[in-house]
């Protein structure tokens, strides 16, 4: 089965085990690791936030954000923050399943949410939050020439942080993290 098909993809992760970290003294928040077809080939969905936005200025992420009171479940928080951030509706969006939770420094436990976009038709990216929307074959996350690691400084915590060269700017931090969860899950052998 290819590694890059929806079918692989979803049954990897079906299999996977992922862990739920405690939230006790963090915001919880919620991302949409978003999957679309194009050109005959799966890219990953992210987008450069602005300069304005409240927090991680300027990086390349997934569309999420915080846990709202009335959300449901973490799907839909991510569910809601894709249609907030870009545009998509909920309608759209196949959810495949889901990584491990994160915390970052920046005060947050992050869980990603896994999901397939059928169409990018109604993409409307919020001028408030989104510069731009970036659309990245999966298969440049596989290419180990474009993966490093860096030795950063994080609030006072020196770090390991992988960076993706797949773009203008490398994807790094949090983004890169999930994404290396991603692929990990990914290219388990049966």
């Amino acid at each position: 089965m290819n590694r890059f098909s929806l079918q692989h993809i979803q049954q990897k992760l079906s299999c996977s085990k992922y862990t739920s970290l405690s939230h006790a003294e963090m915001r919880q928040a919620c991302v949409m690791v978003s999957l679309i077809m194009k050109e005959d080939q799966l890219h990953l969905l992210l987008t450069k936030r602005t300069d304005t936005v409240e927090h991680h200025k300027g990086q390349i992420s997934f569309p999420g954000g915080m846990v709202d009171d009335d959300d449901e479940s973490s799907n839909a928080t991510a569910l809601r923050e894709v249609e907030e951030e870009i545009g998509i509706s909920s309608s759209s969006i196949t959810i495949l399943g889901r990584l491990d939770d994160i915390h970052i420094p920046s005060g947050f436990v992050v869980t990603p949410i896994v999901g397939y976009i059928e169409s990018l038709s109604e993409l409307k990216p919020s001028p408030d939050e989104v510069a731009e929307v970036l659309l990245i074959p999966l298969e440049k996350f596989f290419d180990l020439s474009l993966r490093r690691i860096e030795t950063r400084e994080l609030k006072g915590v020196v770090r390991q942080v992988y960076l993706y060269d797949v773009w203008k700017e490398p994807v790094w931090g949090a983004t890169a993290f999930i994404i290396k969860q991603l692929i990990d899950i990914i290219s388990v052998e049966d």
